[in-house]
């Protein structure tokens, strides 16, 4: 059996798209350990649906930049130290180093020069993630040195994963060659919400069963713009009889959010529930009859593939959401209710709208769900695991190369994603 590191810099359990690829490689027949931070009240060592995980307690007190090169540094150096240490014992085939940091990647080049092949995948794009961050200009020499160490983090890597063609295509201007890069979006798994009845009831939720539901889940941070969402909601709520906003999640902005909405008197409306496990996400959103990503437009979320839209057109949940490039790039007028992102106004008008006409929230998901189809989480799997024997072999020594279904060329939407799949 061919065994497979992966290297994280985040909590592997609560990393969707990074469990998806492991557990894709361990029903392949791979062996898979990862190194990754460690949680609170989490063993160093564990083993989770079959993939054993190396953690290290590092925290995730983010803030400045020191903060930030501070924790990459520290990751970095035990990473190199147990990839390194681990190829002796494990003889990896590969090493998948997932960014943030870019230059993580680096922490594989000893397992490179003893015969491993080395994946990056580029979660995020780190130029326009700190330009959105700290407000840093594109001009400034601090994102200068951020794309010298992505060009050089790209190119100590055998292959490339990108989430999305407008990320592929910005990296290939800066110097990625195209032929090195395959694209892994960020798509749901839908047996988690297959198992989930259809209607769950609000008793079981500890909610009514009354309401008609607006509902965001996620991070509770500026970039995602809920605060624009309860604005909104404070413009549209008179026009939306038994309307509430529920905004599932934990983050800096939740006091914000509290004041905002009492100020605007929608207090009694608006429900912050706070952390949601994972596990039962799949749940609410069947109690959810709306979903809202009121994403604000910069350099960085205009590239931006979020987790939550697919969940939420998986589990039949129309979505308005800001018109952002990549997210149009993908679906149409006819899929998503898009709004002008930063502009409460706008995103009040798409919730009226929506919530006076169940005929268009009916054609807004199936029309999602049609041209979601072609990038769904099991076209995903199969193109990762396609690319991983392209590049390392079956993972038996004995094994006949895999047979792959013909639903590639029927759900090809364009000439890359045939190159791609």
């Amino acid at each position: 059996m061919k065994s497979v590191c992966i290297v994280l810099h985040n909590h592997y359990d609560g990393d969707i798209r990074v469990r998806r690829k492991a557990e894709a490689l361990i029903s392949a027949g791979y062996s898979v350990d990862v190194l990754a931070l460690r949680e609170p009240q989490t063993p160093r060592t564990y083993t989770l649906g079959g993939v054993q995980v190396r953690a290290i307690s590092l925290g995730k007190k983010r803030g400045s930049l020191a903060r930030y090169a501070y924790e990459y540094l520290a990751f970095f150096l035990w990473a190199l130290f147990r990839v390194t240490l681990q190829m002796w014992r494990r003889r990896y085939v590969l090493v998948d180093v997932n960014n943030l940091p870019d230059f993580l990647v680096f922490s594989a080049v000893f397992a490179q020069w003893m015969g491993a092949k080395v994946i990056l995948d580029m979660h995020e794009i780190t130029p326009e993630f700190y330009m959105s961050k700290y407000r840093i200009e594109e001009s400034s020499i601090w994102v200068r040195l951020l794309k010298v160490q992505e060009r050089l983090s790209l190119g100590i890597a055998n292959k490339v994963i990108n989430i999305n063609e407008p990320i592929e295509d910005l990296l290939v201007g800066r110097g990625l060659p195209r032929a090195k890069s395959t694209i892994i979006m960020n798509s749901a798994d839908e047996s988690r919400f297959a198992a989930v009845p259809a209607s769950p009831s609000g008793a079981d939720l500890g909610v009514s069963d009354d309401a008609f539901v607006f509902m965001y889940h996620g991070t509770l941070t500026g970039l995602y713009g809920l605060d624009i969402a309860v604005r909104a909601f404070a413009i549209a709520h008179a026009e939306m009889p038994g309307a509430e906003l529920w905004i599932l999640g934990s983050g800096p902005d939740k006091p914000l959010l509290q004041e905002l909405a009492q100020q605007s008197g929608v207090a009694n409306k608006v429900r912050l529930t706070g952390q949601v496990p994972s596990s039962e996400i799949p749940s609410w959103l069947r109690r959810c009859d709306v979903g809202v990503l009121p994403l604000r437009s910069d350099v960085f979320l205009e590239f931006a593939s979020p987790n939550k839209l697919p969940e939420f057109i998986v589990s039949g949940t129309p979505v308005i959401v800001s018109r952002l490039g990549a997210i149009r790039h993908y679906f149409s007028e006819d899929a998503l209710a898009f709004c002008e992102p930063n502009n409460p106004a706008d995103l009040a008008r798409q919730m009226v709208r929506v919530f006076h006409d169940s005929s268009l929230r009916r054609e807004l998901v199936a029309r999602a769900k049609k041209e979601y189809a072609p990038i769904r989480w099991e076209v995903m799997k199969d193109r990762y695991l396609r690319m991983i024997e392209a590049t390392v072999g079956p993972a038996e020594l004995n094994a006949e190369p895999r047979v792959h279904g013909p639903s590639r060329r029927r759900n090809a939407v364009t000439q890359r994603q045939i190159r791609n799949a």
